[in-house]
């Protein structure tokens, strides 16, 4: 069985800060010295990391995300600060050609784990991570279990023409909401999925893993007025009516603002994260996130009911 987050509470954020922490393969491309460790081990990765030290790291798929995300502490000084930590399975010796590359584009990281090899995960509750990115499947089931939101950053496609703005997209069941109803779907088929959502539409959904991340943007963009706000969010939902009104009347009763919502009714979702200018797209299931990355950078989160191993 894959393994499936616990019920433990979720990470306690800090109120004044969004703290995303990020490995160092999402935010660089780390391509063929991890190649080089999974066909030769650790000390072969780490020679060729000390004797690359002085050779420049190009970007990751994260690394626009995380541009934006620091840029919002330059905007305005009583907004929420952004923090990012960088999570490495490098040792401190290698991780040098890592911190070489942040200072080289500027990036405002000062915080860090180097872990030598081990899981990285359990540094990002101690940290207070609001969201954890990794190229890792496994630290990332280890941080949701943690109660830490947190995602599988996929080869992608970058956007096309991307803005200042920072744009950040969400599926809703088991990404911002609890897998409840999707449970139904899945064992009882769309029709009893339809009945439960119509039957309990003012009982709000669950809590899913991303709600606590939602949040601390939902205080960042606060600070802003809606017209001129640097942050934009969407939900973007294979759900179609009657079913989005229970997802509506949800939002309201959290008090948790999304910008824009797309209920798709099952149509594919790449086309329309490229129109929205996705920066990242949050999904649990493989089958949108094949779309979806294709079109804009993309985050699996292996949680919920679409990620359990047959039995």
């Amino acid at each position: 069985m894959a393994e499936e987050p616990s019920a433990i509470e979720p990470c306690v954020a800090q109120p004044d800060k969004l703290v995303v922490a990020i490995s160092s393969r999402a935010l660089f491309d780390l391509g063929d010295s991890h190649e080089l460790f999974e066909q030769e081990g650790l000390d072969a990765y780490a020679r060729y990391q000390i004797a690359h030290e002085d050779e420049l790291l190009a970007p990751g798929i994260a690394f626009p995300l995380v541009q934006k995300l620091l840029r919002l502490n330059s905007l305005v000084p009583e907004a929420p600060r952004v923090d990012v930590i960088l999570l490495s399975r490098n040792s401190a010796d290698t991780g040098l050609r890592i911190f070489n590359a942040i200072e080289h584009y500027g990036l405002d990281i000062v915080r860090a784990a180097f872990t030598n090899g081990a899981p990285t995960a359990a540094y990002a509750h101690p940290f207070g991570a609001n969201l954890f990115l990794s190229a890792n499947v496994d630290d990332v089931r280890r941080a949701l279990t943690a109660g830490v939101a947190a995602a599988t950053i996929l080869p992608s496609k970058a956007p096309e023409l991307p803005t200042e703005q920072l744009r950040i997209a969400f599926d809703g069941d088991a990404v911002i909401f609890g897998d409840d109803s999707e449970r139904v779907s899945h064992d009882q088929g769309i029709d009893a999925f339809h009945r439960n959502e119509k039957e309990r539409v003012n009982e709000p959904l669950a809590v899913g893993p991303f709600r606590t991340f939602l949040d601390a943007l939902h205080r960042i963009q606060a600070a802003f007025p809606i017209e001129n706000s640097p942050i934009r969010t969407a939900l973007v939902t294979a759900r179609s009516a009657p079913a989005h009104k229970r997802v509506i009347l949800t939002l309201r009763n959290w008090g948790v603002r999304l910008d824009e919502a797309l209920f798709l009714g099952g149509r594919s979702k790449g086309p329309f994260l490229e129109a929205f200018g996705a920066d990242i797209f949050f999904d649990d299931s493989m089958l949108n996130v094949e779309s979806a990355r294709q079109h804009v950078a993309t985050g699996h989160v292996p949680h919920g009911v679409h990620n359990r191993d047959p039995a």
